[in-house]
């Protein structure tokens, strides 16, 4: 970009957890100023920005314009098995995910899905994500050279694998440091690139390796953790005989100093009081993935009891297990879970999880998340009259809140017209 820009449309964001005090800032006909070289310079109503401003003004008419999405939880190598039939999450990985994986030892593959992956995720508006790769460390590589060509906020790491799955798809304690090693010092903050410590979970991991994995952990504090906890109750169980000395399931990570700020668990679901008090006084955070919890039947996400214990939470698609690539529908299955399980998801807390919330959750919220003036300007254009089905249920809506609702409801990558990162605009015609 080489001159200022006036994106003018409707927009919201959030200026915190509005389940918890915060705000979501709302301008029926508002204004998102971004500077030349990409970030948020103001926000507000047209009116007040427009006047004799030197800018060049875009016109998003009848559109929504909200943060960039961020997905807290995703495996781009299962583009390859989304939508596999049948199975929960111990026979799924098994049967479909181990194979899939195993299709990524070829690296041009590698980089053609991961090519696949980042044009995906700027088709359904995301502009930030923690993402699997596989346990080969070339699969990160592509996945990072893919990110960086387009400069999405991407952290990702390979997967450490030593035990628990098939052979071709195993490592050892002392290559996975040395590949994990050598790939942070290549990409950890490279452009909007970060590095994360990647064990697939407890039971893929023997305790040499995971003892690896904490090594890596003090010697870069800066990176993060990613892993997954407390998804399936014939995992846990597994995990209980494999870890017969840890007194829960964290405590397996907790163990090995993978539990601490940075780290993010994805899933969950049965978790202990004692496991949340350890998350939140740890800082660790958690992905809520309500579509493929309810694809595989693992159990209902507990928010309103990770909120009370001070669990951050960010909102995560986990595709392959999860269906879909989009946040849009990843809020409405939220939404679906939440009132399973006897709680309500105000369509304002769920634009926080999928962006404030998330950039809390992964420790960039200095960055991105909302339209705060110094972020980067990352941000998605609804169009809430994309179907014609989404066009008439838009025309009897009678709040920015309620057409957000309708979005979460019926929206998918047709609702996004555009994608901007850090203020240029993909389009997606």
């Amino acid at each position: 970009m080489n001159a200022r820009t006036l994106h003018c449309g409707s927009v919201m964001h959030c200026l915190g957890n509005p389940a918890s005090g915060g705000r979501l800032e709302r301008f029926e006909k508002g204004a998102l100023l971004v500077s030349a070289d990409g970030y948020v310079e103001a926000v507000g109503p047209e009116e007040a920005l427009l006047p004799g401003l030197d800018a060049e003004v875009v016109r998003h008419d009848g559109h929504v314009i909200v943060p960039g999405f961020i997905d807290c939880h995703v495996h781009f190598p299962q583009l390859d098995i989304i939508a596999s039939f049948g199975e929960q999450l111990m026979d799924w990985l098994d049967r479909y995910a181990y194979p899939g994986e195993m299709r990524l030892a070829d690296i041009e593959y590698a980089r053609e899905l991961a090519d696949l992956f980042v044009d995906a995720l700027l088709a359904y508006g995301t502009t930030s994500a923690l993402v699997f790769a596989t346990v080969h460390p070339h699969s990160a590589e592509v996945l990072f050279e893919a990110a960086l060509e387009k400069d999405l906020r991407l952290i990702a790491g390979k997967v450490l694998m030593d035990r628990g799955a098939p052979e071709a798809l195993l490592d050892t304690p002392e290559s996975a440091y040395a590949d994990s090693r050598a790939l942070i010092e290549r990409w950890h903050g490279r452009g909007r690139l970060g590095y994360a410590i990647t064990p697939r979970f407890a039971l893929t991991s023997s305790e040499a390796q995971l003892e690896q994995a904490g090594r890596l952990a003090a010697e870069y504090p800066d990176v993060w953790m990613h892993t997954h906890l407390a998804e399936n109750d014939r995992e846990i169980e597994a995990v209980t005989k494999a870890f017969p000395w840890s007194s829960s399931y964290l405590d397996v990570y907790d163990r090995y100093g993978l539990v601490r700020e940075r780290s993010m668990f994805a899933h969950c679901l049965h978790l202990s009081d004692a496991e949340r008090r350890r998350m939140a006084e740890s800082g660790s955070a958690a992905a809520f993935c309500p579509s493929s919890n309810l694809f595989l039947g693992s159990g209902l996400y507990d928010l309103e009891r990770m909120r009370e214990a001070g669990v951050r939470t960010g909102l995560a698609t986990d595709v392959g297990g999860g269906t879909c690539l989009s946040m849009l529908r990843t809020m409405g299955d939220a939404y679906k879970v939440l009132q399973l399980n006897g709680q309500v998801l105000a369509p304002a807390e769920a634009l926080y999880l999928a962006t404030l919330g998330a950039a809390e959750a992964l420790g960039v919220d200095a960055h991105v998340g909302n339209f705060v003036p110094g972020k980067e300007a990352d941000f998605v254009i609804l169009d809430p009259a994309a179907t014609r089905l989404s066009a008439h249920r838009d025309m009897h809506t009678t709040s920015l809140d309620e057409r957000l609702f309708v979005l979460t409801t019926l929206g998918d990558d047709r609702h996004v017209a555009a994608t901007a990162i850090k203020g240029t605009l993909h389009s997606q015609a």
